[in-house]
């Protein structure tokens, strides 16, 4: 299997996000910053689980999750 492959989507819970962008250091190509000033999922594909894995450790308020 293409380590890029995600069965798994990320999300990110909106009310709790502070806007730290470390998920977007972390996976630029899944995660970005809008205007809202808040993380969006852009590409839950964009990079492998292990890299997502670690964006949703790294987040210091618990906002990025795996989607059920």
């Amino acid at each position: 299997m293409d380590p890029l492959i995600t069965k798994k989507t990320p999300i990110i819970e909106k009310d709790s996000c502070i806007g730290c962008i470390l998920c977007t250091q972390i996976c630029p190509k899944v995660y970005e910053m809008q205007d809202d000033g808040k993380s969006h999922v852009i590409d839950p594909t964009g990079d492998s689980e292990e890299k997502i894995q670690e964006s949703i450790d790294a987040c210091p308020v618990s906002s990025i999750k795996w989607k059920e």
